[in-house]
């Protein structure tokens, strides 16, 4: 290793200034924005205006842009953290990475402003996943570059709490904005402005060309598998996130459906806000100081193995206990374990990377154990609801798996 890529590849043991963490906070929470003003509005109100002219219920127009929005995702997040380990830029491997996905994403947001139909709107949200997903791994590769061990619980924590603020503000936009069109440009702009901070005022270190390796097809596209008998901690480690947001995935799914044919709610939509607005209270309140928490017993199992089991118990509730009173407890408790897992379980992610060098490719591997659920979860819930018990049932199954995800955390050696 050289001098100059000593600081690049190097185990970090500097503490960083507060500053350095709010502003990638900040830049994580305008990804965020960038990509939850459209899912959560902006997508939805365009299939509605499409659907006719495409001759598809607007429910069918908008899952197939989602699906293939996923699709893309789902290989873009190890590949351009891959591309970023490989950087060797004077402003380091991440920040252009950052600079170029925030601006990509805010281009494909003003493409999908101007969308006359579904292809063009498909093609922008392809896009937008793409581009926003490179700077979503540059961000997260930051954290093991520059972060020692004993802080990325708090670390995470803040980016955690980032990433709740910006799907609210991405609402929030998209509502407030006054129209299509107006809601992709308020994400956009908020996308740009939200990175600035963070790449105008810090260098990541930078990788000298020596220390990047020799180009191969063949080595790069070998080392997407990272196989779970040579790194068996980075398995279970994906296997724990993967099962719990899983059973994370099965609660979300069919929450509109429960309240309305279930618990017969008077106003479903109302009631799904409601208890999206109590969990996201409780896991703000939770996110940062279970990181905080964590990093000071310089312990991580724990915390992700008992947060596992308080969303189990949560989500096990939803079946059990079916009324509207249950359904905000419920509601508040997965609160709870999911902000307290969020931060320690990225800290334990960071904790078993097997290479520097590869630490941004790695943590996109893992990053699809959090989409991959998003896919899995229709499938295996809808023939639960339709054919094999329903909705008690269903909750029933995504405690269990929830509850697997947390037990499974024991098995990893690496880490205390």
């Amino acid at each position: 290793m050289t001098a100059a890529a000593s600081a690049a590849l190097a185990e970090p043991v500097e503490p960083l200034r507060p500053g350095w963490t709010a502003a990638l906070a900040l830049a994580n929470g305008a990804i965020w924005v960038g990509w939850f003003g459209p899912l959560q509005i902006l997508l939805a109100s365009q299939a509605k205006d499409f659907a006719p002219g495409a001759g598809m219920p607007k429910e069918t127009v908008l899952a197939w842009v989602t699906g293939a929005g996923a699709v893309v995702s789902l290989l873009a997040n190890p590949l351009f953290g891959a591309l970023s380990d490989r950087t060797t830029a004077r402003r380091g491997r991440r920040t252009p990475w950052i600079v170029a996905g925030a601006a990509g994403g805010a281009l494909s947001l003003l493409l999908l402003a101007g969308a006359g139909g579904v292809w063009t709107m498909a093609l922008g949200w392809c896009l937008a996943q793409l581009t926003l997903n490179a700077a979503f791994a540059a961000v997260t590769a930051a954290v093991p570059d520059r972060v020692p061990r004993g802080r990325r619980g708090v670390v995470g924590g803040w980016l955690g709490a980032a990433q709740i603020l910006g799907v609210v503000g991405g609402t929030g936009l998209a509502t407030a904005a006054g129209g299509t069109g107006a809601g992709y440009a308020a994400c956009a702009v908020f996308t740009v402005v939200g990175v600035l901070p963070y790449v105008l005022r810090y260098e990541d270190p930078r990788l000298a060309g020596a220390d990047r390796p020799v180009w191969s097809w063949r080595a790069f596209l070998a080392g997407f598998w990272l196989s779970p008998r040579r790194h068996p901690d980075l398995g279970w480690a994906w296997l724990t996130r993967f099962l719990i947001n899983l059973s994370n995935a099965l609660v979300l799914l069919y929450l509109l459906y429960y309240l309305r044919d279930r618990l017969h709610h008077g106003d479903p939509d109302e009631g799904v806000l409601i208890l999206t607005a109590v969990n996201a209270a409780t896991l703000l309140a939770t996110v940062v100081v279970g990181g905080v928490w964590s990093d000071r017993t310089g312990r991580r199992k724990p915390f992700v193995i008992w947060s596992g089991v308080l969303m189990a118990v949560a989500t096990a509730a939803l079946a059990v206990w079916q009324t509207w009173p249950g359904a905000i407890v419920a509601a508040a408790v997965l609160g709870v374990g999911f902000g307290v897992f969020t931060s320690v379980d990225f800290a334990l992610m960071t904790d078993v990377l097997p290479t520097a060098l590869d630490r941004g490719k790695d943590l996109g591997v893992i990053n699809v154990a959090n989409a991959l659920p998003q896919v899995a979860a229709p499938a295996l819930a809808a023939p639960i609801v339709t054919y094999l018990g329903g909705y008690r049932v269903l909750y029933l199954v995504a405690a269990v798996i929830g509850l697997a995800g947390a037990v499974l955390v024991r098995r990893i050696r690496g880490v205390e």
